[in-house]
């Protein structure tokens, strides 16, 4: 699935909304100019469509051998059921922390040592919470080949992680070509993009705040 086609799809939905002048807050405390809910492509029927028939394709391209799909918790769950259920995989997933009671379980579905595992995330920024998920995989024995995800923001923290930990990854669009194709599409100014990447390259720098305002 092209990028710019899953980029018009995400700003089409509001899953992806960028308020360059009146920034979001995010938990960590980071200004930021985007705004990311890749959850509302499971209310849009064609969105969702396009998104799980690229996350297939992804998986058939860069991980053929793929045995198992393990989503996220909690965005990923969704996008790995559908997506296993096109490739006729058997699908699970991994919780955020094992459960205090029954078999206390943190990956939920059959995994055998040895299997071949793809991981489905919806969002990447700094890498840390899918990294997280890979090492609860490799733990169990898995032989986890990979990412799909959605969208990635291509910051260099996290980029630097995933390598560090020798994680690849593979996503349906990112934040440049997200950035272009809302200023193409009249969502943003065209002079808002530098201000956009700007932040992508280095989040910790709030220089880009206010510069778009006369």
């Amino acid at each position: 699935m092209n990028s710019t086609i899953i980029a018009k799809d995400l700003l089409a939905i509001q899953a992806v909304f960028f308020r360059p002048d009146e920034p979001f807050t995010w938990a960590s405390g980071i200004k930021s100019p985007v705004y990311c809910d890749n959850r509302l492509t499971l209310t849009a029927p064609q969105v969702r469509l396009d998104v799980e028939t690229g996350l297939a394709n992804l998986v058939r391209e860069y991980y053929p051998e793929a045995e198992v799909l393990m989503g996220t918790s909690t965005a990923g769950i969704a996008h790995a059921a559908i997506t296993a259920h096109m490739l006729n995989l058997p699908m699970g997933y991994v919780r955020s922390g094992a459960k205090d009671h029954g078999r206390k379980n943190q990956i939920e579905g059959r995994l055998e040592p040895g299997q071949k595992v793809v991981v489905v995330e919806d969002l990447i920024s700094t890498g840390g919470s899918v990294i997280e998920v890979v090492n609860v995989l490799r733990e169990a024995g898995a032989r986890v080949l990979g990412v799909v995800s959605i969208f990635t923001y291509g910051m260099q923290k996290g980029l630097d992680r995933l390598a560090e930990a020798g994680v690849e990854n593979h996503s349906l669009t990112d934040f440049d070509v997200i950035a272009r194709v809302a200023a193409e599409e009249g969502y943003i100014r065209p002079e808002d993009v530098e201000r956009l990447l700007a932040f992508r390259a280095d989040p910790s720098d709030e220089s880009w705040i206010g510069e778009g305002k006369a």
